[in-house]
């Protein structure tokens, strides 16, 4: 095995430019810095398009246009030990997902020591043979250069164990855009040659309401994530302009259900005197008008919907 080589700065361009397009993933335990990291890559606007290619059968969470590259990074939903058929279906997309991806990016924040989480995400990718896997290590905003580069032997010696190899190491903090930059200087080399997949114009090809019903239920998961980690799910029933607005004033009403599968998650989800549910309200709005554009009276009733996760009937329903 060589040296670690961690990259602080872009390969040098070829003299003879090829264009490359492909997907990316990224992957890591909640709160690794996934979805800052892909906000500053893709740039804070993501707008929704609806002609979209079929290449993908994944959500599209945004796509990054350079010159030289369409990088287009899908979701994964998180893959953990599943005690539910909901969560081996999960599993096996994100295996499939995985495998099908050009390029794997592995977050894992520089202010947390490697932990059983992130070992079983990185065994699972040790599975993976085809797809390049790039480590990259978030929020180094947060700590000093001795901790990074303790945190970076750490991760090379990782997959040592594991007996692969990391395409890339490179540290990264959403908030400096220099090294968001760099990061996709590096993707974009592991991508196939080929043309744009996507028309110029567009961020992401997730239709709104999905897209608005996923801002709720992050939101409604923060805080509870340990109570009901996947036992929330959310449906927007309707999303209609108001009547009678003018113009330059439109709202649009938005009704969404958050669905749980006992009652007694009624009250953690509600909270005291319907405290939680509100400030989830308030905060998921705020994050819904940020990304239409659009001022938004926002709905929000839950629901029980007894054992969603093992029926497979609701789980057609409510989207999986």
């Amino acid at each position: 095995m060589g040296p670690m080589s961690v990259r602080t700065q872009s390969p040098q361009p070829p003299e003879q430019a090829v264009h490359r397009a492909g997907f990316a993933c990224f992957v890591g335990r909640p709160n690794a810095g996934k979805s800052t990291l892909t906000n500053a890559l893709v740039g804070k606007k993501v707008a929704i398009t609806s002609n979209r290619p079929q290449t993908t059968r994944h959500t599209v969470r945004g796509i990054v246009h350079r010159p030289d590259a369409q990088l287009i990074l899908v979701d994964t939903p998180g893959l953990h030990k599943p005690r539910t058929l909901l969560g081996e279906r999960l599993n096996d997309v994100v295996r499939t997902t995985w495998a099908e991806v050009d390029v794997i990016g592995f977050c894992l924040p520089a202010n947390e020591k490697l932990g059983p989480g992130d070992r079983f995400i990185a065994k699972e990718l040790a599975s993976i043979k085809k797809s390049p896997k790039v480590a990259i290590v978030t929020k180094t905003d947060l700590v000093d250069s001795k901790t990074l580069a303790e945190q970076l032997i750490a991760v090379d010696q990782l997959a040592k164990e594991l007996g692969f190899e990391w395409a890339e190491i490179v540290p990264v903090s959403a908030v400096g855009e220099k090294q968001v930059d760099l990061l996709a200087d590096l993707l974009v080399p592991l991508l196939p040659e080929g043309p744009a997949l996507y028309p110029e114009g567009d961020l992401t090809d997730e239709p709104e309401q999905v897209m608005v019903a996923e801002l709720i239920r992050e939101a409604a998961l923060e805080g509870v994530r340990d109570e009901l980690p996947h036992s929330i799910a959310v449906v927007v029933e309707e999303m209609l302009p108001r009547e009678d607005r003018p113009a330059d004033k439109p709202l649009l009403d938005i009704h969404a259900f958050v669905y749980i599968e006992r009652p007694s998650q009624k009250g953690i989800i509600i909270g005291p005197k319907g405290k939680r549910l509100k400030d989830v309200g308030i905060k998921s709005r705020k994050q819904i008008e940020a990304l239409l554009g659009t001022p938004v009276f926002l709905d929000l009733h839950v629901k029980v919907a007894k054992d969603w996760q093992r029926d497979p009937r609701q789980l057609r329903k409510l989207g999986f």
